[in-house]
């Protein structure tokens, strides 16, 4: 696997490391993150979305990142897309 370091959370502490990667190889973004409270979970499994079944498919995690990270989750994708165009 070919995972480019992207960023990690500018206020993370010693205990916390919320992570932006990209996987060039594969063409896929790569995420650590907070996991969700039961609540928040429960909501994601809930919510229709058009073309798929209610619920988390197995395999499948919801992970919360700070909005802070934005720039790092861009900068992900234009590596993505940068080594899918090579």
């Amino acid at each position: 696997m070919s995972l480019r370091f992207i960023g990690i959370d500018p206020n993370t502490g010693d205990k916390e490391s919320p992570t932006v990667w990209a996987d060039e190889e594969h063409s896929e973004l790569v995420f650590q993150g907070w996991v969700p409270s039961p609540a928040l979970e429960a909501e994601c499994a809930a919510t229709e979305v058009p073309g798929h079944a209610k619920g988390i498919p197995e395999g499948e995690a919801v992970v919360r990142i700070p909005a802070r990270m934005v720039e790092m989750v861009r900068e992900a994708c234009d590596a993505i897309e940068q080594a899918h165009v090579r």
